[in-house]
């Protein structure tokens, strides 16, 4: 009994996920965008990161402490950066690509304009919904997070980071866009650099940021669809607008 409940529910998973991104397809078709189903990576309390645990103790006038296999770091060398887990790889910026693929598992997509369709908007906080992004010949990350900035509040914040170098991430502009229900939400802005902190970026709401009552505005029966586009340009603006 125990094994058929089980298969039943992976069955119903399957089901669910599949019944999701049709319903997605027959919306975005028409658009000709891809449309990538993103389930939810849920964790029950969020270990702190590297970048943020040194950012911690800069700002309390503490030293990290040093790695007791090396006596100096590699300053080419940077941290894993998938926001959920804290993860002791570190690497060379060109192998972070393979590395966040093979061990954490997350998707890419590729193309110009791409819909990125979050399930499961219900869970509660901390939650992240990652995709990586391959356009113009770089590859862009993709984290939507719900997380509680106030007590009791939670909301969501979305940003786009390049997987290159402050200098590259420059060249380019990402937008964001929600659409249904005759109502348009957008934000556009130049992309941060994988080697700054995703969690910093949230903390200093440099993307976007939906409250509660706005998400559920435009999910339709809990997945939020948002579109993406990157494109080269030199400007640096930002904008939200409804």
């Amino acid at each position: 009994m125990l094994f058929f409940t089980q298969c039943f529910g992976a069955v119903l998973d399957l089901i669910h996920l599949r019944f999701q991104h049709y319903k997605a397809k027959r919306v975005f078709s028409a658009a000709g965008q891809l449309v990538c189903v993103v389930n939810p990576t849920h964790s029950l309390k969020y270990a702190p990161t590297r970048c943020a645990a040194a950012q911690a103790s800069t700002e309390q006038g503490i030293l990290p402490p040093c790695h007791h296999h090396e006596a100096v770091h590699d300053p080419q060398l940077v941290p894993c950066t998938c926001p959920l887990f804290s993860c002791p790889w570190e690497g060379h910026l060109e192998v972070v690509v393979s590395h966040l693929r093979q061990t954490h598992r997350i998707n890419i997509l590729q193309g110009a304009e791409i819909v990125f369709l979050a399930t499961d908007m219900h869970l509660p906080a901390p939650t992240d919904w990652i995709i990586m992004h391959s356009c113009l010949g770089h590859q862009f990350l993709l984290v939507l997070r719900k997380q509680e900035k106030y007590e009791g509040h939670p909301q969501f914040f979305a940003t786009m980071m390049l997987i290159g170098t402050p200098t590259q991430a420059n060249n380019f502009t990402y937008r964001l866009e929600l659409n249904r229900n005759q109502r348009r939400l957008k934000w556009e802005a130049t992309p941060r650099s994988i080697l700054e902190c995703v969690d910093s970026v949230i903390s200093d709401g440099d993307c976007l940021v939906l409250n509660t009552s706005l998400a559920q505005l435009f999910s339709d029966n809990g997945s939020l669809a948002i579109g993406i586009a990157i494109t080269t340009s030199k400007v640096h603006s930002s904008e939200a607008e409804m």
